[in-house]
């Protein structure tokens, strides 16, 4: 079964340049060692207006969305409220949440307030994602999973989404990548050569990223490609490097 999986990055913080996303890299690991990959990275503001509509659109795709951050009880945080409005649904505090969050507080020595358990409210039909950190949990709704911002406590989160609930989706569309540098030629001249393989092989994407001589922009090399599955990628990388050759491309 095919599998497309976004990823939403939210925070001020980050779009501000305050701190350096980490979850793009390590997501992307993470689906990587299950044969899965990324379609999709989107990265919002503290903008509960912002993230509400923007969540409308994504519940009403098809993605499986792993969204980071905002999933707090704090004036900036609005994740869950913004996940509640674009449903349509009441934020109700979740019973399981409720357990945990309380036991976190009586371990920690902090009362269980209301404000606490704001952080177990979440859309009406949620399920919990346990968090091994603090037990303060995230919460899933259909295909989408929200989780805290803090990597330490996403990323395994992350994992335990993925493996609980796709595992059979895992290594089932495998890709792989072929490619060499190319001098000589310009992407101009390789490019009905690219659309030619990608109508004869399909599933098969061909790509190619120039790499320039800042010190002498002419003297560009290319690095050209192909990515797919692996019962076929060899194929369209053979054709690749020969019809690179017959446009007179020297092969490094």
């Amino acid at each position: 079964m095919s599998t497309s999986i976004s990823l939403l990055i939210i925070g001020d913080e980050i779009l501000s340049g305050k701190r350096q996303d980490k979850h793009f890299a390590r997501v992307r690991e993470i689906l990587a060692e299950r044969g899965l990959h990324l379609a999709q990275v989107s990265v919002l503001g503290d903008d509960r207006a912002r993230l509400t509509t923007f969540l409308r659109t994504s519940f009403a795709g098809d993605d499986i969305v792993f969204s980071c951050g905002g999933i707090g009880a704090t004036p900036d945080d609005h994740t869950r409220q913004a996940a509640a409005a674009a449903l349509g649904a009441p934020l109700v505090l979740h019973p399981e949440a409720e357990a945990l969050i309380s036991a976190r507080s009586r371990e920690v020595g902090l009362p269980v307030t209301p404000g606490r358990l704001e952080m177990g409210e979440f859309p009406a039909g949620a399920s919990i994602i346990p968090n091994p950190v603090n037990r303060i949990p995230g919460f899933s709704v259909g295909r989408h999973h929200f989780v805290p911002g803090f990597p330490e406590m996403a990323w395994p989160m992350i994992e335990w989404v993925l493996d609980t609930r796709y595992r059979d989706r895992f290594h089932g569309h495998d890709e792989v990548e072929r490619a060499f540098i190319v001098r000589g030629l310009a992407e101009a001249t390789l490019t009905p050569l690219m659309l030619e393989i990608e109508r004869d092989h399909p599933g098969i994407k061909v790509f190619s990223l120039p790499i320039l001589n800042p010190v002498q922009p002419d003297d560009y090399k290319i690095e050209l490609g192909v990515k797919g599955p692996v019962a076929t990628v060899d194929a369209a990388f053979a054709r690749l490097r020969a019809g690179t050759l017959d446009l007179a491309g020297r092969i490094e």
